[in-house]
């Protein structure tokens, strides 16, 4: 007999089809909220980078530091964050 599987939560309807991302086990809501934290401090990076007169302070120390603070920190984070299962915490 066929066995049925169960639909998780990241499973999403799309025209009568199941779509079910392929980062569904790996990602949490936790990552994407911090991958678009990471785009949003890139975006004001780069805002910051467009400042004229291009040898103004926001042009030459604040955005570089947003940027390498978001590609560097925000996007690793971002990527690698899991929680700690119920399993681990009741050991410790």
């Amino acid at each position: 007999m066929a066995k049925t599987l169960k639909k998780t939560s990241a499973a999403k309807t799309v025209k009568g089809e199941s779509f079910l991302s392929p980062f569904h086990i790996y990602w949490e809501r936790n990552n994407y909220i911090l991958l678009v934290a990471g785009l949003i401090l890139t975006l004001i990076g780069f805002a910051f980078l467009s400042v004229k007169p291009w040898d103004s302070t926001a042009s030459l120390v604040i955005a570089p530091i947003i940027l390498v603070f978001s590609f560097v920190v925000v996007f690793p984070i971002a990527i690698f964050y899991r929680p700690k299962s119920k399993k681990q915490t009741t050991e410790n």
